[in-house]
């Protein structure tokens, strides 16, 4: 589910503290989350499942690593389009499979495309598709040379629970 198909639902700290539990274990059923946590299971399998159809939790495939599926290098693709073909844009750039994350964006460019390949031929084939389609008039690459801090969400999960933050670094 895309932020353009409805808005997040607010958390609670009780939710805070249940999807911490989560991060930490995530294979955990329901009966030990509760157990772990103090809470009836009726009450954790309720919050899960309003996680599920309001989309508060991402897909499974986040945590397949690209590098791992033979694509090592990543690269942001900051991208600037005719502001009458965005729609038709995104959703062409979508089709790209190697396309991980398009974020529209305010400034200078227009959208901001995270795209992983193979190899520096593959890369630039990939930039050269975007750049041919249709609307996107300009396009600039950075190429990731190193992850630092990955996609987290726990210190803000730790802050709604109340809770000091464990771990820096921490990510989920």
């Amino acid at each position: 589910m895309s932020s353009r198909d409805s808005a997040d639902p607010m958390l609670d700290a009780t939710d805070a503290r249940l999807l911490l539990e989560l991060v930490a274990n995530p294979r955990a059923t329901g009966v030990e989350l509760a157990a772990r946590l103090g809470l009836s299971r009726n009450t954790v399998q309720a919050r899960l499942s309003r996680w599920e159809s309001g989309g508060v939790l991402g897909s499974f495939e986040r945590r397949v690593r690209a590098r791992a599926l033979g694509y090592p290098l990543s690269a942001f693709v900051a991208v600037v389009v005719d502001q009458h073909r965005l729609d038709p844009v995104v959703d062409e750039i979508a089709e790209v499979p190697e396309v991980t994350e398009v974020c529209g964006m305010t400034g200078l460019t227009d959208l901001t495309v995270r795209v992983v390949a193979r190899d520096a031929d593959d890369l630039y084939r990939i930039a050269g598709q975007i750049l041919k389609i249709p609307g996107v008039e300009r396009t600039n690459m950075a190429l990731v040379m190193r992850e630092l801090v990955g996609p987290r969400t726990a210190p803000l999960l730790h802050r709604l629970a109340g809770a000091p933050s464990r771990e820096r670094g921490m990510s989920s």
